[in-house]
């Protein structure tokens, strides 16, 4: 299992001297000691309304917004990505979970054939500090930038403007980066995926969560380490997208992470979308493969009950 020590974290020269420390705390917590990031995204209960929470194929307990932090509570993750209010409303009954708050955020009601896509701020950062002040585990923070938008400076301006203030508070920080608006074309161009890692890097995240690449030749595993080596010392995670079944989502995420350079997943819909039970053992089935380097068939095994799986 790969594992890292307080030592080998990498601190920016952007945290304050006095919260280097904090700062170690909150990434060695979030990879749960290995450098790796398992993140568990929430978000999508704003971003996509209801429609991945309810309806045919979707388990019943889904509906239920508790059943995210069940599954994080029981579940092996590196942090539970969720808006504010969701931490705040829910947050008291699990204090253990490590929470990252997703900054801002925005519908899927208006489409880019309508308007480019702009997601603003849910709040000024300084309620979310006094949040975690009074004692809520908050270790991070989340941003989404859409390159290509006609908004697009005003998203970077806010993300470099929370990324330095973050980092300043010993918080973690993860950019969602992606390529979107009337002057994209292909939002997953192996091109694009790549520039959006290493515009991450230029605004100083920690992380940055990128869409699988679509490449006209090859695999999009073998695209995604173009984006891997562009995103330098800014790790980089790839979205989970639509559920489909374990053995084809875990072999995408080894492939990922083995032949793509990964650092780490970003799962939504594939955990949430199922029973309590079966969303629990995948994302220790997840977890195995990202932060303990299992194959496919001992995640597979870890999915199916046959061997446990704990950090």
């Amino acid at each position: 299992m790969p594992t890292i020590t307080r030592d080998q974290v990498r601190v920016p020269l952007d945290v304050a001297p006095d919260m280097r420390e904090t700062y170690v705390d909150n990434f060695m917590k979030a990879t749960r000691g290995t450098g790796r990031l398992m993140l568990f995204a929430c978000d999508q209960k704003f971003e996509h309304l209801n429609g991945d929470f309810y309806g045919e194929g979707i388990d019943p307990a889904d509906n239920d917004p508790e059943h995210l932090f069940r599954i994080a509570d029981q579940g092996v993750c590196g942090v539970m990505a969720a808006q504010r209010g969701l931490v705040a409303l829910y947050g008291a009954d699990y204090p253990q979970v490590n929470y990252l708050v997703k900054m801002n955020s925005k519908t899927n009601l208006v489409g880019t054939a309508q308007e480019d896509p702009y997601s603003g701020l849910l709040c000024d950062l300084d309620h979310v500090l006094a949040m975690r002040d009074n004692g809520v585990n908050i270790v991070g923070l989340g941003y989404t930038v859409y390159l290509g938008s006609e908004y697009e400076s005003t998203m970077i301006s806010e993300a470099g403007e929370l990324i330095a203030r973050a980092h300043a508070e010993g918080l973690i920080v993860v950019l969602w980066i992606y390529p979107r608006g009337k002057a994209v074309t292909a939002e997953k161009d192996p091109a694009l995926i790549a520039g959006a890692a290493g515009a991450a890097l230029c605004l100083g995240a920690d992380f940055v969560k990128v869409n699988p690449p679509k490449p006209t030749e090859g695999t999009s595993a073998e695209a995604l380490a173009v984006a891997s080596q562009a995103a330098g010392r800014c790790g980089l995670v790839c979205a989970g997208g639509s559920t489909v079944d374990a053995a084809t989502f875990l072999t995408q995420l080894h492939d990922q992470i083995h032949v793509g350079g990964a650092c780490g997943n970003a799962t939504g819909r594939n955990i949430h979308q199922r029973s309590l039970d079966e969303a629990v053992r995948l994302t220790k089935a997840i977890s195995a493969i990202t932060l303990a380097d299992a194959d496919v068939e001992r995640a597979l095994a870890v999915f199916n009950g046959d061997e446990d799986f704990s950090l």
